[in-house]
């Protein structure tokens, strides 16, 4: 295994190949860079897609209160942790909470209210909407989508490929809590130790590599050369790509396979494939042609059933809350009005109502303030 690599042509291509060496049990590394769902866009998307079926998961909530960034700093995440730790209710519960206080600051808590309503509008589109669409609306109407694509770095259009293949590999599942179901599970095979591994890498990463064996797979227009490269650099880009394919070309030592599909699926969708430009310029008595190795690229398609080695042991199965989070009316702390409170922030005052789990208080400093009866003390206490 040791002697054999796998060179793709960009980053996102490896997601199908990891699904199936985890299903034969067949162990592999990505070299010069993570697998393909521990990539951070990717883990970003994941934990929108858990706040929405799973308002109790603390970490995905945490995860993606400010990003893209909301003005939802260190201090207004302390604050929902006090809150959730007083009450013992999850951060989106807390968040959903303190928004209609004045505990937070007029800014945060306006971005943090168009948050809270922007998941629970997602969760109520969970059963009458497609899970594949329905990621693609979370993803554009958080801000996810458009922050990759004003990004200037050179990853980010890397980036947006892999969320656009993260949409194509939830469309091979029948709901949003197979597939989030899956990813747990994937996610639990670490990476074999141990050098006796198949290497799986990019023709960027493999430069000044070689390999007894390598394979070279997606060989076609629009992919390799890659379409995008053309369209954007003309002839100047084709030539690069030649360059590139001449990199994985010259990796291999003794044995060079290099694959095409007829047809792929591509973000969803099937379509024909033709061979690379770069197929026909190989010397012709140099390459022995075979059917059936240029059809193996596409014939997989992962199952959250599939059989085999790909479930290397039984978890428990990820509970989704697909319900509006329930809100506890009896949380006053038996505060009742007129009595002296202290509060940490606004100080010293009166209480003048209750209203389930917030106070309104008059503030000798501060006025007239509604705030989360947790973070109100009795004065003498």
């Amino acid at each position: 295994l040791s002697d054999t690599a796998i060179l793709v042509r960009a980053s996102f291509q490896t997601r199908e190949f990891e699904e199936r060496f985890l299903q034969l049990g067949i162990p592999y590394r990505v070299y010069g860079g993570q697998r393909f769902y521990e990539r951070l866009e990717i883990r970003d998307a994941l934990a929108y897609l858990r706040a929405v079926v799973a308002p109790r998961d603390d970490l995905a909530f945490e995860r993606i209160v400010n990003t893209p960034k909301r003005g939802l700093g260190d201090a207004t995440l302390q604050t929902l942790h006090q809150l959730a730790r007083a009450q013992q209710i999850s951060l989106q519960e807390a968040a959903a909470r303190i928004v209609s206080t004045d505990d937070l600051k007029p800014k945060p808590r306006g971005s943090l209210r168009d948050l809270i309503q922007a998941i629970q509008r997602w969760r109520a589109q969970v059963l009458n909407t497609s899970h594949t669409e329905l990621a693609q609306i979370i993803l554009e109407e958080s801000g996810y989508t458009e922050m990759w694509q004003k990004d200037k770095s050179p990853e980010a259009a890397g980036r947006l490929e892999n969320l656009k293949e993260l949409i194509s590999a939830m469309g091979e599942f029948e709901s949003l809590g197979g597939f989030l179901e899956h990813v747990s599970l994937v996610m639990e095979n670490t990476e074999a130790a141990g050098a006796d591994v198949v290497t799986l890498m990019t023709l960027h990463s493999a430069k000044g590599l070689e390999f007894p064996v390598v394979f070279l797979t997606g060989w076609e227009e629009g992919i390799f050369p890659s379409q995008k490269t053309l369209d954007e650099n003309g002839t100047a880009g084709l030539e690069e790509e030649r360059r590139l394919a001449y990199v994985g070309i010259t990796r291999a030592r003794e044995k060079l396979t290099i694959t095409y599909a007829g047809s792929r699926r591509v973000y969803g969708q099937w379509q024909h494939a033709m061979p690379s430009r770069f197929v026909n310029e190989l010397p012709e008595g140099a390459v022995e042609h075979t059917g059936n190795v240029m059809n193996s690229y596409s014939g997989y398609t992962p199952r959250q059933n599939s059989s085999g080695n790909f479930y290397q042991r039984k978890l428990p199965a990820p509970k989704f809350d697909y319900d509006a989070i329930d809100i506890d009316p009896d949380r006053a702390h038996g505060l009742q009005r007129g009595a002296r409170v202290f509060h940490q922030k606004f100080g010293m005052g009166t209480v003048r109502a209750t209203e389930h789990d917030k106070v309104e208080i008059a503030f000798d400093q501060a006025g007239i303030k509604k705030v989360m009866a947790s973070f109100v003390k009795l004065a003498d206490t």
